[in-house]
Protein backbone atom coordinates (compact mmCIF):
# COMPACT_ATOMS: atom_id res chain seq x y z
CA UNK A 1 0.00 0.00 0.00
CA UNK A 2 1.39 3.38 -1.03
CA UNK A 3 1.24 6.82 0.49
CA UNK A 4 -2.61 6.76 -1.34
CA UNK A 5 -5.12 8.91 -0.38
CA UNK A 6 -7.43 6.36 2.63
CA UNK A 7 -3.10 5.86 3.95
CA UNK A 8 -3.49 9.67 4.40
CA UNK A 9 -6.44 9.78 6.13
CA UNK A 10 -5.45 6.90 8.18
CA UNK A 11 -2.15 8.61 8.96
CA UNK A 12 -3.60 11.73 10.05
CA UNK A 13 -5.62 10.38 12.57
CA UNK A 14 -2.49 9.79 14.54
CA UNK A 15 -0.97 13.25 13.53
CA UNK A 16 -3.53 16.05 14.08
CA UNK A 17 -3.63 15.63 17.97
CA UNK A 18 0.06 15.09 18.42
CA UNK A 19 1.25 17.91 16.06
CA UNK A 20 -1.99 20.15 15.92
CA UNK A 21 -1.23 22.88 18.47
CA UNK A 22 2.41 22.61 18.62
CA UNK A 23 4.97 25.07 17.86
CA UNK A 24 7.45 24.85 15.09
CA UNK A 25 10.46 25.58 16.50
CA UNK A 26 13.25 24.50 13.79
CA UNK A 27 13.21 23.39 10.20
CA UNK A 28 15.92 22.51 8.37
CA UNK A 29 16.05 20.41 4.53
CA UNK A 30 18.74 17.77 5.15
CA UNK A 31 18.34 16.50 1.04
CA UNK A 32 17.56 17.88 -1.55
CA UNK A 33 14.14 16.57 -1.59
CA UNK A 34 14.05 16.37 2.03
CA UNK A 35 12.58 18.54 5.26
CA UNK A 36 12.42 18.37 8.51
CA UNK A 37 10.34 20.36 10.33
CA UNK A 38 10.88 20.09 14.67
CA UNK A 39 7.14 21.19 16.81
CA UNK A 40 7.42 21.59 20.41
CA UNK A 41 4.19 20.60 22.19
CA UNK A 42 3.68 19.47 25.82
CA UNK A 43 6.89 19.79 26.50
CA UNK A 44 8.46 17.02 23.97
CA UNK A 45 10.10 17.90 20.66
CA UNK A 46 7.79 15.71 17.69
CA UNK A 47 10.08 15.36 14.24
CA UNK A 48 8.33 15.90 11.31
CA UNK A 49 9.70 14.17 8.09
CA UNK A 50 8.44 15.08 4.50
CA UNK A 51 9.85 13.55 1.21
CA UNK A 52 9.05 15.06 -2.27
CA UNK A 53 11.27 12.07 -3.17
CA UNK A 54 9.58 10.88 -6.58
CA UNK A 55 9.97 7.27 -5.65
CA UNK A 56 8.66 7.53 -1.96
CA UNK A 57 6.53 10.36 -1.01
CA UNK A 58 5.71 9.76 2.61
CA UNK A 59 5.60 12.03 5.58
CA UNK A 60 5.50 10.93 9.02
CA UNK A 61 6.97 11.44 12.55
CA UNK A 62 10.51 10.11 13.12
CA UNK A 63 12.80 9.45 15.73
CA UNK A 64 16.08 9.26 13.15
CA UNK A 65 18.47 12.41 14.19
CA UNK A 66 19.24 13.46 10.83
CA UNK A 67 22.22 15.57 10.58
CA UNK A 68 21.88 19.61 9.12
CA UNK A 69 23.64 20.50 6.29
CA UNK A 70 25.97 23.54 6.96
CA UNK A 71 24.75 25.48 4.27
CA UNK A 72 20.84 25.86 4.31
CA UNK A 73 19.15 26.19 0.70
CA UNK A 74 17.19 28.47 -0.44
CA UNK A 75 13.56 26.81 0.43
CA UNK A 76 14.80 25.82 3.65
CA UNK A 77 15.59 29.94 4.53
CA UNK A 78 12.03 31.00 3.42
CA UNK A 79 10.46 28.49 5.21
CA UNK A 80 12.36 29.67 8.68
CA UNK A 81 11.54 33.51 7.91
CA UNK A 82 7.92 32.78 7.71
CA UNK A 83 7.24 29.66 9.80
CA UNK A 84 9.64 29.31 12.52
CA UNK A 85 8.08 30.00 15.60
CA UNK A 86 4.39 29.58 14.44
CA UNK A 87 1.80 27.49 15.62
CA UNK A 88 0.19 24.68 13.62
CA UNK A 89 -3.33 25.46 13.82
CA UNK A 90 -4.97 22.52 11.90
CA UNK A 91 -3.98 19.64 9.29
CA UNK A 92 -6.37 18.89 6.57
CA UNK A 93 -6.72 16.02 3.72
CA UNK A 94 -8.21 17.67 0.61
CA UNK A 95 -10.81 14.96 0.65
CA UNK A 96 -9.10 11.32 0.07
CA UNK A 97 -6.65 13.00 -2.68
CA UNK A 98 -2.64 12.72 -1.85
CA UNK A 99 -2.96 16.36 -0.86
CA UNK A 100 -2.40 17.69 2.68
CA UNK A 101 -2.11 21.24 3.80
CA UNK A 102 -0.68 22.36 6.74
CA UNK A 103 -2.01 25.49 8.60
CA UNK A 104 0.12 28.07 10.61
CA UNK A 105 -0.46 30.94 12.57
CA UNK A 106 2.65 33.57 13.01
CA UNK A 107 3.30 37.59 12.64
CA UNK A 108 4.97 39.44 10.23
CA UNK A 109 8.12 41.97 10.88
CA UNK A 110 4.73 44.74 11.83
CA UNK A 111 3.37 42.55 14.03
CA UNK A 112 0.35 42.00 11.81
CA UNK A 113 -0.87 38.40 12.24
CA UNK A 114 -0.23 35.98 8.71
CA UNK A 115 -2.21 32.76 8.09
CA UNK A 116 -0.23 30.58 6.19
CA UNK A 117 -0.22 27.20 4.81
CA UNK A 118 2.40 24.33 3.69
CA UNK A 119 0.96 22.27 1.33
CA UNK A 120 2.44 18.98 0.93
CA UNK A 121 1.38 17.37 -2.30
CA UNK A 122 2.26 13.93 -2.51
CA UNK A 123 1.90 12.82 -6.15
CA UNK A 124 5.13 10.50 -7.97
CA UNK A 125 7.45 12.36 -9.71
CA UNK A 126 4.95 15.77 -9.52
CA UNK A 127 5.27 15.86 -5.92
CA UNK A 128 5.90 19.13 -4.08
CA UNK A 129 6.07 21.37 -0.91
CA UNK A 130 4.37 24.31 -1.31
CA UNK A 131 4.15 27.68 1.12
CA UNK A 132 1.25 29.84 0.39
CA UNK A 133 -0.66 32.88 1.92
CA UNK A 134 -4.06 31.87 2.82
CA UNK A 135 -5.02 35.46 2.35
CA UNK A 136 -4.78 35.82 -0.75
CA UNK A 137 -3.36 32.49 -1.98
CA UNK A 138 -0.53 33.85 -3.66
CA UNK A 139 2.87 31.67 -3.39
CA UNK A 140 5.67 32.49 -1.55
CA UNK A 141 7.92 29.53 -2.40
CA UNK A 142 7.98 25.78 -3.06
CA UNK A 143 10.35 22.81 -2.99
CA UNK A 144 10.50 22.36 -6.84
CA UNK A 145 9.98 25.65 -8.66
CA UNK A 146 8.60 24.09 -11.89
CA UNK A 147 9.23 25.58 -15.75
CA UNK A 148 5.81 27.03 -17.52
CA UNK A 149 6.87 24.76 -20.30
CA UNK A 150 7.04 21.83 -18.46
CA UNK A 151 3.70 22.09 -16.25
CA UNK A 152 1.15 23.75 -18.43
CA UNK A 153 -1.99 22.64 -15.98
CA UNK A 154 -0.84 25.15 -13.17
CA UNK A 155 1.56 27.66 -12.44
CA UNK A 156 3.98 26.65 -10.19
CA UNK A 157 6.41 29.87 -9.32
CA UNK A 158 6.92 31.79 -6.62
CA UNK A 159 3.82 35.03 -6.79
CA UNK A 160 1.72 32.43 -8.61
CA UNK A 161 -1.38 31.85 -7.52
CA UNK A 162 -2.11 28.56 -5.87
CA UNK A 163 -4.28 26.33 -7.46
CA UNK A 164 -4.95 22.67 -7.08
CA UNK A 165 -3.37 20.17 -9.46
CA UNK A 166 -6.14 18.40 -11.58
CA UNK A 167 -7.84 15.64 -9.66
CA UNK A 168 -9.42 12.64 -11.12
CA UNK A 169 -13.63 12.28 -10.18
CA UNK A 170 -14.23 10.05 -7.62
CA UNK A 171 -16.68 9.84 -4.75
CA UNK A 172 -15.56 9.65 -0.67
CA UNK A 173 -15.95 6.56 0.86
CA UNK A 174 -16.11 8.40 4.18
CA UNK A 175 -19.37 10.53 3.28
CA UNK A 176 -21.07 8.17 1.23
CA UNK A 177 -25.18 8.06 2.77
CA UNK A 178 -26.97 5.09 2.54
CA UNK A 179 -29.50 6.21 0.30
CA UNK A 180 -26.38 7.13 -1.86
CA UNK A 181 -24.44 4.10 -1.54
CA UNK A 182 -28.39 2.12 -2.59
CA UNK A 183 -28.50 4.52 -6.12
CA UNK A 184 -25.06 3.83 -7.32
CA UNK A 185 -25.27 0.14 -6.35
CA UNK A 186 -28.32 -0.14 -8.82
CA UNK A 187 -26.31 1.79 -11.21
CA UNK A 188 -23.05 -0.97 -10.93
CA UNK A 189 -24.42 -4.17 -10.20
CA UNK A 190 -21.11 -5.52 -10.27
CA UNK A 191 -18.34 -5.01 -6.87
CA UNK A 192 -15.81 -4.46 -9.12
CA UNK A 193 -17.43 -1.64 -11.27
CA UNK A 194 -18.44 0.08 -7.91
CA UNK A 195 -15.08 -0.19 -6.45
CA UNK A 196 -13.91 2.22 -9.67
CA UNK A 197 -16.65 5.02 -8.44
CA UNK A 198 -14.31 5.45 -5.40
CA UNK A 199 -11.05 7.94 -4.69
CA UNK A 200 -8.10 7.66 -2.93
CA UNK A 201 -7.65 3.96 -3.26
CA UNK A 202 -4.43 2.36 -4.70
CA UNK A 203 -4.75 -0.94 -6.62
CA UNK A 204 -4.58 -3.03 -3.25
CA UNK A 205 -7.53 -1.12 -2.00
CA UNK A 206 -9.36 -1.36 -4.52
CA UNK A 207 -9.11 -5.06 -4.59
CA UNK A 208 -9.49 -5.62 -0.91
CA UNK A 209 -12.31 -3.21 -0.83
CA UNK A 210 -13.72 -5.59 -3.65
CA UNK A 211 -13.42 -8.58 -1.55
CA UNK A 212 -15.57 -6.73 0.96
CA UNK A 213 -18.28 -6.28 -1.18
CA UNK A 214 -18.17 -9.91 -3.00
CA UNK A 215 -18.52 -11.30 0.54
CA UNK A 216 -21.20 -8.90 1.41
CA UNK A 217 -22.56 -6.38 -0.64
CA UNK A 218 -24.14 -3.70 1.69
CA UNK A 219 -23.13 -0.16 3.37
CA UNK A 220 -22.04 -2.45 6.62
CA UNK A 221 -19.68 -3.72 4.57
CA UNK A 222 -19.01 -0.27 3.18
CA UNK A 223 -19.07 1.42 6.67
CA UNK A 224 -16.67 -1.36 8.10
CA UNK A 225 -13.66 -1.05 5.15
CA UNK A 226 -13.55 2.52 5.74
CA UNK A 227 -13.77 2.95 9.37
CA UNK A 228 -11.22 0.75 9.80
CA UNK A 229 -8.94 3.63 8.68
CA UNK A 230 -10.31 5.67 11.67
CA UNK A 231 -8.30 3.24 13.46
CA UNK A 232 -5.16 3.06 11.95
CA UNK A 233 -2.36 0.71 13.04
CA UNK A 234 0.62 -0.64 11.40
CA UNK A 235 1.38 -3.67 9.27
CA UNK A 236 4.62 -4.66 7.34
CA UNK A 237 3.05 -7.57 4.83
CA UNK A 238 5.05 -9.27 2.35
CA UNK A 239 3.56 -10.33 -1.44
CA UNK A 240 4.19 -14.15 -2.67
CA UNK A 241 7.32 -12.02 -4.82
CA UNK A 242 8.50 -11.39 -0.84
CA UNK A 243 8.52 -7.72 -1.58
CA UNK A 244 7.54 -5.33 2.26
CA UNK A 245 4.77 -3.74 1.90
CA UNK A 246 3.43 -1.04 4.73
CA UNK A 247 -0.52 -0.93 5.54
CA UNK A 248 -2.43 0.64 7.90
CA UNK A 249 -5.03 -2.09 8.36
CA UNK A 250 -4.70 -5.75 8.05
CA UNK A 251 -6.10 -6.85 4.68
CA UNK A 252 -7.60 -10.32 4.12
CA UNK A 253 -8.38 -10.74 0.86
CA UNK A 254 -5.02 -10.06 -0.71
CA UNK A 255 -2.11 -12.91 -1.03
CA UNK A 256 0.11 -11.27 2.14
CA UNK A 257 1.79 -13.15 5.01
CA UNK A 258 2.15 -10.58 8.09
CA UNK A 259 5.87 -9.48 9.46
CA UNK A 260 5.61 -7.30 11.35
CA UNK A 261 2.77 -5.19 13.38
CA UNK A 262 2.48 -2.01 15.80
CA UNK A 263 -0.04 0.15 17.20
CA UNK A 264 1.80 2.98 16.51
CA UNK A 265 1.72 3.63 12.46
CA UNK A 266 4.42 6.28 12.98
CA UNK A 267 6.92 4.41 14.53
CA UNK A 268 6.09 1.31 11.86
CA UNK A 269 6.55 4.12 9.16
CA UNK A 270 9.97 5.10 10.90
CA UNK A 271 11.52 1.35 10.91
CA UNK A 272 9.57 0.65 7.46
CA UNK A 273 11.28 3.46 5.36
CA UNK A 274 15.02 3.85 7.95
CA UNK A 275 16.99 1.50 5.58
CA UNK A 276 15.37 2.73 2.39
CA UNK A 277 15.64 6.67 2.75
CA UNK A 278 18.91 5.96 4.10
CA UNK A 279 19.95 4.74 0.85
CA UNK A 280 18.20 7.53 -0.95
CA UNK A 281 20.27 10.10 0.99
CA UNK A 282 23.43 8.87 0.72
CA UNK A 283 22.96 8.57 -3.37
CA UNK A 284 21.54 12.24 -3.09
CA UNK A 285 24.86 13.03 -0.80
CA UNK A 286 27.22 11.13 -2.18
CA UNK A 287 26.57 11.95 -5.89
CA UNK A 288 29.32 14.17 -6.78
CA UNK A 289 31.85 11.52 -4.86
CA UNK A 290 30.47 8.39 -6.59
CA UNK A 291 30.67 10.19 -9.90
CA UNK A 292 34.38 10.82 -9.16
CA UNK A 293 34.77 6.75 -7.51
CA UNK A 294 33.38 5.63 -10.90
CA UNK A 295 35.85 7.49 -13.09
CA UNK A 296 38.33 6.34 -11.39
CA UNK A 297 37.59 2.77 -11.05
CA UNK A 298 37.09 3.32 -15.29
CA UNK A 299 40.48 4.62 -15.71
CA UNK A 300 42.27 2.61 -13.59
CA UNK A 301 40.65 -0.81 -15.28
CA UNK A 302 41.49 0.67 -18.99
CA UNK A 303 45.01 1.52 -17.68
CA UNK A 304 45.51 -2.01 -16.07
CA UNK A 305 44.32 -3.82 -19.46
CA UNK A 306 46.40 -1.34 -21.71
CA UNK A 307 50.10 -2.13 -19.15
CA UNK A 308 49.26 -6.05 -19.51
CA UNK A 309 48.90 -5.74 -22.91
CA UNK A 310 52.61 -3.84 -22.85
CA UNK A 311 53.65 -6.32 -20.30
CA UNK A 312 52.85 -9.36 -22.75
CA UNK A 313 54.14 -7.94 -25.31
CA UNK A 314 57.85 -7.29 -23.64
CA UNK A 315 57.33 -10.83 -22.65
CA UNK A 316 57.13 -11.99 -26.00
CA UNK A 317 59.98 -9.89 -27.03
CA UNK A 318 62.30 -12.72 -28.49
CA UNK A 319 61.14 -12.18 -31.67
CA UNK A 320 62.93 -9.26 -32.32
CA UNK A 321 66.14 -10.94 -30.90
CA UNK A 322 65.92 -13.18 -33.41
CA UNK A 323 65.43 -11.26 -36.05
CA UNK A 324 68.58 -8.83 -35.62
CA UNK A 325 70.62 -12.02 -35.18
CA UNK A 326 69.11 -13.91 -38.61
CA UNK A 327 70.09 -10.23 -39.86
CA UNK A 328 73.39 -10.01 -38.73
CA UNK A 329 74.10 -13.96 -39.46
CA UNK A 330 73.00 -13.21 -43.57
CA UNK A 331 73.84 -9.69 -43.56
CA UNK A 332 75.69 -10.22 -46.90
CA UNK A 333 71.91 -11.61 -48.12
CA UNK A 334 70.61 -7.91 -47.12
CA UNK A 335 70.72 -5.01 -49.83
CA UNK A 336 70.39 -1.52 -49.00
CA UNK A 337 67.12 -0.20 -50.08
CA UNK A 338 65.14 -3.67 -48.99
CA UNK A 339 61.32 -3.78 -47.47
CA UNK A 340 61.48 -7.18 -46.43
CA UNK A 341 63.23 -10.40 -46.61
CA UNK A 342 63.03 -13.96 -45.95
CA UNK A 343 65.64 -15.51 -44.12
CA UNK A 344 65.91 -19.26 -42.59
CA UNK A 345 65.51 -19.28 -38.93
CA UNK A 346 68.19 -21.87 -37.39
CA UNK A 347 66.11 -22.02 -34.33
CA UNK A 348 62.93 -23.34 -36.28
CA UNK A 349 64.67 -25.90 -38.47
CA UNK A 350 65.68 -23.26 -40.63
CA UNK A 351 62.35 -22.78 -41.31
CA UNK A 352 61.75 -19.37 -43.62
CA UNK A 353 60.86 -16.19 -41.47
CA UNK A 354 60.39 -13.01 -43.31
CA UNK A 355 61.73 -9.71 -41.66
CA UNK A 356 60.47 -6.49 -42.62
CA UNK A 357 63.33 -3.56 -43.39
CA UNK A 358 63.61 -0.15 -43.60
CA UNK A 359 64.40 0.92 -46.38
CA UNK A 360 65.94 3.87 -45.37
CA UNK A 361 68.33 2.28 -43.05
CA UNK A 362 71.42 -0.05 -43.62
CA UNK A 363 71.40 -3.87 -42.82
CA UNK A 364 73.77 -3.76 -39.83
CA UNK A 365 71.26 -0.37 -38.95
CA UNK A 366 68.24 -2.52 -39.33
CA UNK A 367 69.86 -5.89 -37.49
CA UNK A 368 71.12 -3.29 -34.65
CA UNK A 369 67.04 -1.66 -34.62
CA UNK A 370 65.68 -4.92 -33.61
CA UNK A 371 68.23 -5.06 -30.90
CA UNK A 372 67.27 -2.15 -29.72
CA UNK A 373 63.90 -2.49 -29.80
CA UNK A 374 64.15 -5.99 -28.23
CA UNK A 375 66.51 -4.36 -25.39
CA UNK A 376 63.78 -1.45 -24.68
CA UNK A 377 61.12 -4.41 -23.99
CA UNK A 378 63.00 -6.63 -21.80
CA UNK A 379 64.68 -3.53 -19.73
CA UNK A 380 60.61 -1.90 -19.22
CA UNK A 381 59.07 -5.47 -17.74
CA UNK A 382 60.50 -4.09 -14.76
CA UNK A 383 59.20 -0.86 -14.67
CA UNK A 384 55.41 -2.11 -16.28
CA UNK A 385 55.13 -4.42 -13.48
CA UNK A 386 55.40 -1.92 -10.94
CA UNK A 387 52.77 0.12 -12.57
CA UNK A 388 51.01 -2.58 -12.81
CA UNK A 389 51.02 -3.19 -8.98
CA UNK A 390 50.69 0.47 -8.38
CA UNK A 391 47.57 0.72 -10.73
CA UNK A 392 45.83 -2.59 -8.77
CA UNK A 393 46.70 -0.93 -5.51
CA UNK A 394 44.47 2.15 -6.20
CA UNK A 395 41.98 0.07 -7.76
CA UNK A 396 41.46 -1.36 -4.48
CA UNK A 397 41.83 1.78 -2.86
CA UNK A 398 38.68 3.33 -4.64
CA UNK A 399 36.98 -0.06 -4.06
CA UNK A 400 37.37 0.44 -1.04
CA UNK A 401 35.90 3.80 -1.28
CA UNK A 402 32.68 2.53 -2.98
CA UNK A 403 32.43 -0.07 -0.25
CA UNK A 404 32.11 2.74 2.35
CA UNK A 405 30.03 4.78 0.25
CA UNK A 406 27.71 1.19 0.27
CA UNK A 407 27.77 1.04 4.00
CA UNK A 408 27.34 4.54 4.85
CA UNK A 409 25.20 6.04 6.81
CA UNK A 410 24.45 10.20 5.32
CA UNK A 411 26.48 11.60 7.29
CA UNK A 412 29.12 9.14 6.84
CA UNK A 413 29.86 11.04 3.55
CA UNK A 414 31.53 14.23 4.62
CA UNK A 415 34.12 11.98 5.93
CA UNK A 416 34.90 10.10 2.64
CA UNK A 417 34.63 13.11 0.94
CA UNK A 418 37.27 14.77 2.96
CA UNK A 419 39.82 11.33 2.49
CA UNK A 420 39.19 11.96 -1.49
CA UNK A 421 40.01 15.99 -0.71
CA UNK A 422 43.55 14.96 1.15
CA UNK A 423 44.55 12.16 -1.51
CA UNK A 424 44.20 14.82 -4.29
CA UNK A 425 41.26 13.30 -5.81
CA UNK A 426 38.66 16.32 -5.29
CA UNK A 427 39.36 19.77 -4.92
CA UNK A 428 37.98 21.69 -1.58
CA UNK A 429 35.31 24.27 -2.48
CA UNK A 430 36.75 27.52 -0.53
CA UNK A 431 32.83 28.96 0.20
CA UNK A 432 32.31 25.36 1.40
CA UNK A 433 35.17 24.41 4.19
CA UNK A 434 34.75 23.26 6.78
CA UNK A 435 36.12 22.30 10.82
CA UNK A 436 37.26 18.26 9.87
CA UNK A 437 35.43 16.48 13.30
CA UNK A 438 37.87 14.13 15.14
CA UNK A 439 37.14 10.83 14.79
CA UNK A 440 35.38 9.31 18.38
CA UNK A 441 33.93 6.01 18.83
CA UNK A 442 30.41 7.65 18.24
CA UNK A 443 31.11 7.26 14.62
CA UNK A 444 31.49 4.03 14.39
CA UNK A 445 29.18 1.44 14.55
CA UNK A 446 28.53 0.00 17.58
CA UNK A 447 27.70 -4.26 18.27
CA UNK A 448 26.96 -6.48 20.78
CA UNK A 449 27.18 -9.93 20.58
CA UNK A 450 24.80 -12.83 21.97
CA UNK A 451 27.83 -13.13 25.15
CA UNK A 452 27.45 -9.08 25.23
CA UNK A 453 31.24 -9.02 24.14
CA UNK A 454 31.03 -5.20 22.39
CA UNK A 455 32.16 -4.86 18.52
CA UNK A 456 33.53 -1.72 16.85
CA UNK A 457 32.83 -1.26 13.28
CA UNK A 458 34.84 1.32 11.27
CA UNK A 459 32.74 2.99 8.46
CA UNK A 460 35.47 4.50 6.41
CA UNK A 461 39.43 4.16 5.99
CA UNK A 462 40.04 7.14 8.20
CA UNK A 463 37.81 5.35 10.64
CA UNK A 464 39.13 1.99 9.94
CA UNK A 465 43.09 3.23 10.77
CA UNK A 466 42.03 5.22 13.71
CA UNK A 467 40.20 1.85 15.08
CA UNK A 468 42.96 -0.55 14.71
CA UNK A 469 45.66 1.74 15.18
CA UNK A 470 44.70 4.29 17.53
CA UNK A 471 41.53 2.71 19.48
CA UNK A 472 41.89 -0.72 19.64
CA UNK A 473 43.57 -2.67 22.66
CA UNK A 474 46.59 -4.60 21.32
CA UNK A 475 45.25 -7.82 22.50
CA UNK A 476 41.60 -7.11 20.53
CA UNK A 477 40.80 -9.60 18.03
CA UNK A 478 40.84 -7.39 14.87
CA UNK A 479 38.37 -8.90 11.29
CA UNK A 480 38.61 -8.20 8.00
CA UNK A 481 37.31 -10.24 4.98
CA UNK A 482 40.36 -11.75 3.04
CA UNK A 483 41.01 -10.25 -0.71
CA UNK A 484 38.35 -7.55 -0.91
CA UNK A 485 37.23 -4.49 0.65
CA UNK A 486 35.51 -4.32 3.74
CA UNK A 487 35.47 -2.29 7.00
CA UNK A 488 37.87 -3.19 10.10
CA UNK A 489 36.14 -4.82 12.99
CA UNK A 490 37.42 -4.61 16.54
CA UNK A 491 36.22 -7.67 18.94
CA UNK A 492 36.99 -6.03 22.40
CA UNK A 493 38.35 -9.43 24.51
CA UNK A 494 41.55 -10.79 24.08
CA UNK A 495 40.57 -14.77 24.08
CA UNK A 496 36.95 -14.92 22.49
CA UNK A 497 35.34 -18.26 22.44
CA UNK A 498 34.28 -19.84 18.56
CA UNK A 499 31.08 -18.23 19.11
CA UNK A 500 32.03 -14.77 18.98
CA UNK A 501 34.53 -15.00 16.29
CA UNK A 502 31.68 -16.46 14.33
CA UNK A 503 29.45 -13.26 14.86
CA UNK A 504 31.92 -10.95 14.73
CA UNK A 505 33.43 -12.73 11.31
CA UNK A 506 29.55 -11.84 10.18
CA UNK A 507 29.42 -8.68 11.09
CA UNK A 508 32.70 -7.95 9.16
CA UNK A 509 31.66 -10.36 6.35
CA UNK A 510 28.33 -7.75 6.41
CA UNK A 511 30.56 -4.43 6.17
CA UNK A 512 32.45 -5.44 3.11
CA UNK A 513 31.88 -5.32 -0.51
CA UNK A 514 30.87 -9.46 -0.21
CA UNK A 515 27.95 -8.78 2.01
CA UNK A 516 25.33 -10.53 -0.44
CA UNK A 517 27.84 -13.64 -0.97
CA UNK A 518 26.91 -16.92 0.56
CA UNK A 519 30.63 -18.18 1.59
CA UNK A 520 32.98 -15.03 2.91
CA UNK A 521 36.38 -15.70 3.77
CA UNK A 522 37.12 -13.66 6.94
CA UNK A 523 40.43 -13.04 8.52
CA UNK A 524 41.02 -12.88 11.98
CA UNK A 525 44.27 -11.98 14.09
CA UNK A 526 45.36 -9.98 17.14
CA UNK A 527 45.88 -5.86 16.79
CA UNK A 528 49.32 -6.27 17.99
CA UNK A 529 50.09 -7.94 14.42
CA UNK A 530 48.77 -5.83 12.55
CA UNK A 531 51.02 -2.78 11.14
CA UNK A 532 51.01 -0.05 8.20
CA UNK A 533 53.24 0.28 5.60
CA UNK A 534 55.06 3.68 5.67
CA UNK A 535 52.76 6.13 2.43
CA UNK A 536 50.77 3.44 2.29
CA UNK A 537 46.74 4.71 1.33
CA UNK A 538 44.16 5.20 4.31
CA UNK A 539 43.12 1.71 5.47
CA UNK A 540 45.67 -0.86 4.17
CA UNK A 541 47.36 -2.06 7.01
CA UNK A 542 49.21 -5.45 6.47
CA UNK A 543 49.02 -8.84 9.04
CA UNK A 544 50.96 -12.12 9.69
CA UNK A 545 49.90 -14.80 11.99
CA UNK A 546 45.89 -14.86 10.94
CA UNK A 547 43.27 -17.29 11.26
CA UNK A 548 40.41 -17.94 8.72
CA UNK A 549 36.54 -18.38 9.02
CA UNK A 550 33.70 -18.77 6.21
CA UNK A 551 30.65 -17.25 7.13
CA UNK A 552 27.44 -16.33 5.36
CA UNK A 553 26.12 -12.91 6.13
CA UNK A 554 22.55 -12.45 7.80
CA UNK A 555 21.20 -8.72 7.40
CA UNK A 556 18.64 -9.25 9.93
CA UNK A 557 20.94 -11.09 12.44
CA UNK A 558 23.59 -8.71 12.02
CA UNK A 559 21.85 -5.33 12.11
CA UNK A 560 19.95 -7.04 15.56
CA UNK A 561 23.06 -6.93 17.35
CA UNK A 562 23.70 -3.00 16.88
CA UNK A 563 23.44 -1.02 19.60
Amino acid sequence: MAFDGLFIHSLLQNLYPTLTGGKLTKIYQPFEQDLVLNFRKDRTNQRLLISANAQNPRFYITTDTITNPDVAPTFVMVLRKYLEGSILKKIEQVGVERIVNFYFSNRNELGDEMQLILSVELMGRHSNVILYNADDNKIIDLLKRINPDENRARLLLPHASYELPPLLPGLNGFHLSLDHFNDLKKKYPEPIDFVKQFNGLDGDDKKEFTGYLEDDFSYSSLQTFFNQFNRPKGYVLQTIKHKDRVYTYLPYHLELNLIYSNDDINETLDNFYREQANREWVKQKSKKVENIVNNELKKLKKKIIKLRKQLDQAENSEGYRIKGELLNAYLHEVKPGMESIDLPNYYENNQPLKIKLDPALSPARNAQKYFTRYQKLRNSIKHVNEQIKVANENLDYFDSIQTAIDNADPQDIDAIRDELINQGYLKEQTHNRRRKKKISEKNLNTFKLSDGKKVLVGKNNYQNDWLTLKKADKRDYWFHVKNMPGSHVILQDDSPSDEDIKEAAEIAAYFSKGKTSGHVPVDYVQVKRIKKPNGAKPGFVIYTGQNSIEVTPDEHDVLSKKI
